[in-house]
């Protein structure tokens, strides 16, 4: 795949991050992947108003982003697999097409039924579009991967802070479904962009035998990958980090307006600071995985978390919260670009988008379970408990990675 888009393995001084045919490329599916992120995250700061407009409950809203994120985890190993067999552009043009659809029906959804509906088509785009982004990333960076992971992760953070303050806009001008209306827009814009500059050929699907036993085969190589000790316990710790992940990213705005009595403005305010914060330590964090080691920086950044969100949930004054949700902030999101950078190094260049790919779907489907969690134990016992048990998750996954780090 990498030879075709290069034509060639690129040196050190081809690899550029804004200019150029790699820099073009990394560009418009950071493009994409910033608008992802902000269709499927302008949800969370706008959560109230729309479980009063659909008259829906916190479990309701929590099983409508599993919905989407399950489906969501489904779709990357498929995809990341396709990709390797057919081509990057062919699954992120299948997956911007559905996304486009997807988000129109969130917007005109006028039951609870149909918005779930709308969360399942987005899923489902969202799920064909991220793994063949970072292998066409992969495929393009080498020497200057970890720097390049950062600033296509920096792109979905800055995604992030721009739902937190598209979703004030919108609720002070119009109702919660004109946002995403520009989302749908900007996606548009991605394809055409990914359409025009990226040189790979549209592959239509094949099946017949040969390549049922190539997948199939694939498919033994890549289990038998992940059979062994350190994987198992680089997924379990994975799978925990994404829990606390999505359950944040669900369910923050609403934590931060119900145990800490911040102002709907106040707690939106805070859901960006997660993704601008995310945006700037995230490049920071690739580099660094680069100069030193991957696993250290991620082990690292988790430590910082678990400590932050002990502070986030003990501290009562706003300032002190405030502050310990910037701190958690850069632990938090410090961690995938060095991990994934890892990662990458890891997974044999033949299979790297079906490896990353089952990598991706064990986690998130694991992680999408969060938001439900939050959502029945917020509904039974309230949000301070729902998030000292993500409290847990954080110090377990923590203490995984640092001793996958101790012992590389």
């Amino acid at each position: 795949m990498g030879e075709e888009l290069v034509d060639g393995t690129q040196s050190a001084s081809q690899e550029r991050l804004v200019t150029g045919y790699s820099g073009k490329l990394l560009l418009a599916v950071s493009l994409g992947w910033a608008m992802i992120q902000t269709g499927r995250l302008v949800l969370s700061p706008m959560l109230p108003t729309v479980m009063e407009s659909l008259r829906i409950t916190e479990f309701q809203a929590g099983l409508a982003f599993t919905l989407l994120w399950g489906l969501y985890a489904l779709g990357q190993y498929p995809s990341g697999r396709l990709s390797d067999h057919l081509s990057r552009k062919t699954l992120l043009a299948t997956g911007l097409s559905l996304l486009v659809v997807g988000f129109g029906v969130l917007a005109s959804a006028p039951t609870y039924a149909i918005f779930l509906l709308g969360a399942a088509v987005v899923g489902t785009g969202a799920g064909l579009y991220p793994t063949p982004a970072r292998a066409l990333v992969s495929d393009l960076f080498v020497s200057r991967r970890g720097q390049a992971f950062g600033l296509h992760g920096a792109s979905g953070d800055a995604g992030g802070a721009v739902a937190a303050g598209l979703a004030i806009v919108v609720l002070a001008a119009a109702t919660w479904r004109f946002a995403f209306l520009p989302v749908v827009l900007a996606l548009v814009v991605v394809f055409v962009l990914l359409h025009q500059w990226n040189r790979e050929a549209y592959t239509p699907p094949r099946i017949d035998a040969t390549v049922g036993r190539a997948v199939l085969g694939d498919i033994r190589k890549t289990a038998g990958r992940f059979a062994n000790r350190r994987t198992a316990a680089l997924l379990v710790a994975y799978s925990l980090y994404a829990f606390v992940w999505q359950s944040v990213t669900g369910f923050l705005p609403t934590f931060l307006q119900e145990a800490k009595d911040f102002s709907p403005e106040l707690a939106g305010g805070g859901f960006a600071v997660l993704f601008v914060v995310g945006a700037l330590v995230k490049p920071l964090s690739g580099s660094l995985g680069d100069r030193i080691s991957r696993p250290v920086v991620a082990a690292g950044s988790l430590v910082v978390a678990t400590l932050a969100l002990a502070g986030v949930i003990l501290t009562t004054s706003t300032l002190a919260v405030t502050a310990s949700v910037v701190v958690f902030s850069a632990g938090l999101m410090a961690y995938p670009p060095a991990m994934q950078a890892h990662l990458m190094d890891v997974f044999p260049d033949g299979s790297m988008g079906g490896d990353l790919g089952a990598t991706r779907t064990i986690y998130i489907g694991l992680g999408s379970l969060g938001t439900t969690y939050v959502g029945f134990v917020a509904g039974e016992a309230g949000y301070t408990t729902a998030f000292a048990g993500l409290l847990v998750c954080l110090v377990v996954s923590a203490s995984i990675v640092l001793g996958l780090a101790q012992i590389r």
